[in-house]
């Protein structure tokens, strides 16, 4: 995999290294930390109760929508 630089400020480079293992690479502490963070946002979005509605309501509406 080919590598590039970036910059980042020299204090948040001290806090991303306080998230490593000894001899944990500054790429695979942000992978790990962008992985954490992807898990995250999936688990929000699928708990997110916002305009939701229980299963036995959802059942009620359709039946009374699907009636033989």
């Amino acid at each position: 995999m080919e590598n590039t630089t970036i910059v980042i400020r020299k204090d948040l480079k001290e806090k991303i290294s306080t998230f490593g293992d000894k001899g944990e690479s500054y790429s695979d502490i942000i992978e790990r930390i962008y992985n954490a963070a992807v898990k995250t946002q999936i688990r929000e979005l699928l708990m997110n109760e916002e305009n939701t509605i229980s299963a036995k309501e959802a059942l009620e509406k359709a039946k009374k929508r699907w009636q033989k």
